[in-house]
């Protein structure tokens, strides 16, 4: 049965990165450290958690979280986009904070159940937005001790948003009066610890009209490690072949959509050159862009580090669709089911609500419970599509 129709009284062309559509519900699923296992995944209709204030969530900032997206497909279909691959990133994460870590089996579960339940807000076919789809771990029972609580929770929320950073050129900033990760600290996983810290500086980036901030290492403060919301990605051409510059740094996260684009640039006949990318030789590169889950692939305009007066300007949508902005349309055709899925990176959510025979839910090996029958039953519905110009990929390179 194909997944409800989307909702007819929401602006699809309308929406942002606020918070302002009260969806159905989240799912939630809770480890007890006694028995370790984790309860059933159940709908949740009130989006407030109550947990105790004393719960390390809060004191001690144990927590990790993942943020991914679902489309609806011109086969109305609804899909997830590479789900493994946060399932993978989330366990590592969590084991970095000394959470239990969900198996795939059980995260996946968890992701169709949101989905599903709430399938009316995944955008039409056509439409730039998607179903943002931000899962949290966290310790949340009373723990003043430092060691694990009794009681950890997984919720899993969306809704419906457009990127982060929309879709114009950006100019980008060095930040060069903090360092966001230490070497072999928390840099590669995906915890809140490294994003609030960044906030005040990003502010006063903003106010110098710099819509981005960038991450040199911490040691040398010489090589490019990644913005501050997203992966860097440069392109340059070598011999009139295209070449792929992508960061290799064990102080930043490992990115579904950096990992997704090499993949198809490889495809396309692109060198990749991953490994140390020194600051020194971004005037070789022509393009830049940073790439992640919530910012899509934002064009990078200019990048300055104000302490040595230095300014690189790169190709933009301005100047025509330069290399890597029509590989993420490729990309975003790939998850919107307009290109074939090669990799089988997207993911079909199936067992809506009104489907009630399709929602009985597997036992979890390992983990302890047996899931049953999901709850409610709720209107649902999808959406996603959208046109992109895939030959520009197969066109000459710019010059």
């Amino acid at each position: 049965m194909s997944p409800p129709a989307p909702k007819k009284d929401v602006d699809w062309s309308a929406l942002g990165v606020a918070l302002d559509l009260p969806v159905n519900g989240h799912i939630e699923t809770r480890f007890h450290l006694s028995t370790g296992k984790w309860t059933e995944p159940t709908l949740v209709a009130n989006p407030n958690i109550s947990v105790n204030g004393l719960c390390p969530g809060l004191n001690y900032g144990q927590q990790c979280y993942e943020g991914l997206k679902a489309f609806r497909t011109p086969s109305d279909t609804i899909t997830i986009f590479r789900p493994k691959f946060h399932a993978a990133r989330m366990a590592h994460s969590a084991a970095s904070v000394s959470l239990p870590e969900p198996s795939e089996e059980l995260f996946l579960e968890c992701l169709r159940m949101a989905v599903a339940h709430n399938a009316e807000y995944v955008p039409p076919s056509g439409s730039e937005a998607c179903l943002y789809i931000r899962p949290v771990l966290f310790g949340a029972s009373a723990r003043l001790a430092l060691a694990p609580p009794e009681e950890v929770i997984l919720a899993i929320y969306v809704q419906p948003s457009f990127p982060y950073h929309g879709s114009a050129s950006i100019d980008a900033v060095v930040l060069e009066d903090f360092d966001r990760a230490a070497p072999r600290g928390m840099g590669r996983y995906k915890v809140g610890g490294n994003y609030a810290p960044v906030w005040r500086h990003a502010a006063k980036a903003r106010a110098m009209g710099y819509g981005i901030t960038l991450h040199l290492d911490s040691s040398s403060r010489s090589l490019i490690e990644e913005f501050s919301t997203s992966g860097f990605m440069g392109h340059k051409v070598v011999n009139g072949k295209d070449v792929l510059v992508v960061p290799e740094t064990q102080n930043a996260i490992d990115s579904t959509t950096s990992d997704s684009m090499v993949r198809m640039a490889e495809r396309e006949g692109w060198m990749v050159e991953k490994g140390e990318v020194p600051f020194s030789t971004i005037s070789s590169l022509d393009e830049v862009v940073a790439v992640g889950t919530a910012a899509a692939a934002v064009p990078i305009r200019s990048i300055s580090r104000l302490s040595t007066s230095e300014k690189y300007s790169f190709s933009t949508l301005e100047n025509g669709i330069p290399r890597l902005v029509a590989l993420s349309r490729l990309m975003a055709a790939i998850q919107r089911g307009e290109e074939e899925d090669t990799d089988g990176w997207c993911w079909e959510v199936t067992g809506f609500p009104q489907e009630k025979s399709s929602t009985a839910f597997r036992g979890f090996s390992g983990q302890g419970s047996v899931i049953g029958n999901t709850i409610s039953t709720f209107q649902s519905t999808v959406i996603g599509s959208i046109q992109s110009a895939l030959h520009l990929l197969r066109g000459s390179n710019p010059t």
